[in-house]
């Protein structure tokens, strides 16, 4: 059964090093949940801290009714997906998935049972009897999620799991780690610095900066209404247009900015007022070049500069264009 786990103000420090500062979040009950964030802004330190490897200086952690802060790792019912696999290269793939079970002392038949059971889940019931070595990457990293899931967790934690794989069977695993986890109704905790596995499989995402959550809401709201330009910048690609807001009407501000005045409906308006500095993001997707002028909002002249086509085809590129442009709001830093 998928349980919540709940973070109140926790901090860890290394010397005098603050690694994570007072951070506090739930993850609902089977919630795919990503950390997100550049490296060293202490998304892997806090996975850490959940699993058990490191303990907090400050603040608790729950997983569903249990203060969990100062179990050791053994006890707190979680399952681990390590970067590196982890698997015994003397093992077969059967026996790495039961090493957690035998642990546990496990009886033989239930044991074969459930290894069975993880086996079908990951798609690798004809190869329970090969050794790690005859598996190709992805294979690995299925047969360390089978080992996770077969000691059925309340909780399941992701280290960067896909980072050692090249970029096609990435996109494979982004789907099928999702679908593993929703079929076995888990918690997933899932850290990453790729946005783009977070953006395609998350239910809701936090970004990291400093130790510090910067925004936490889902893919679509992250991407569209980042609350400052960090998070702006680092989820996805983004055009910074400085300005100053001139007005501020329900959902929509106006603001006057270099390139003319730009009218937003993305803008976090419950963070800004009227005469505030604000950086405008522009998302590469919104922005069109046409030969006419639009009659609607958000239309600035330009000439085009530079572009991949041929020469040939770049001819007329000091004519006007029109660019229409969208945009999603971020706040100045």
């Amino acid at each position: 059964m998928a349980v919540a786990v709940r973070l109140d103000s926790v901090t860890k420090r290394f010397g005098d090093l603050t690694v994570v500062s007072r951070i506090s979040v739930t993850i609902e009950p089977g919630e795919l949940f990503f950390l997100l964030g550049p490296s060293g802004c202490g998304k892997t330190t806090l996975l850490r801290c959940i699993a058990g490897f490191y303990i907090p200086e400050e603040g608790s952690i729950h997983i569903g009714d249990r203060d969990v802060t100062r179990l050791s790792p053994d006890a707190r019912d979680t399952g681990m997906v390590f970067q590196s696999y982890a698997l015994w290269p003397h093992m077969t793939v059967a026996q790495n998935v039961a090493f957690g079970l035998e642990l546990r002392k496990v009886p033989k038949a239930e044991m074969d049972q459930r290894v069975a059971e993880a086996l079908v889940m990951v798609k690798m019931t004809e190869r329970a009897q090969y050794k790690p070595n005859q598996l190709s990457g992805g294979q690995q990293q299925r047969v360390a999620l089978a080992r996770a899931l077969v000691v059925r967790p309340q909780c399941l934690l992701l280290d960067e799991p896909l980072s050692n794989l090249d970029a096609k069977l990435r996109l494979d695993m982004r789907t099928e780690i999702r679908r593993i986890c929703k079929q076995a109704g888990l918690t997933a905790i899932y850290v990453t610095h790729d946005q783009k596995e977070a953006l395609s499989i998350a239910d809701r995402m936090a970004i990291l900066d400093k130790g510090i959550i910067q925004q936490c809401g889902s893919p679509e709201e992250v991407y569209r209404r980042p609350n400052s330009k960090f998070v702006a910048n680092f989820i996805g690609e983004a055009n910074f247009v400085e300005g100053k807001i001139l007005s501020v009407e329900g959902d929509r501000a106006v603001i006057e900015t270099a390139i003319g005045r730009i009218t937003s409906t993305a803008l976090p308006t419950e963070l800004v007022r009227a005469g505030e500095q604000v950086a405008v993001s522009l998302r590469p997707e919104v922005i069109h070049v046409a030969e006419e002028p639009p009659t609607d909002a958000n239309v600035f002249n330009g000439q085009i500069h530079g572009t991949h086509l041929s020469r040939r085809s770049c001819a007329a590129s000091d004519q006007p264009r029109y660019k229409r442009r969208r945009h999603h709001g971020a706040k100045g830093v």
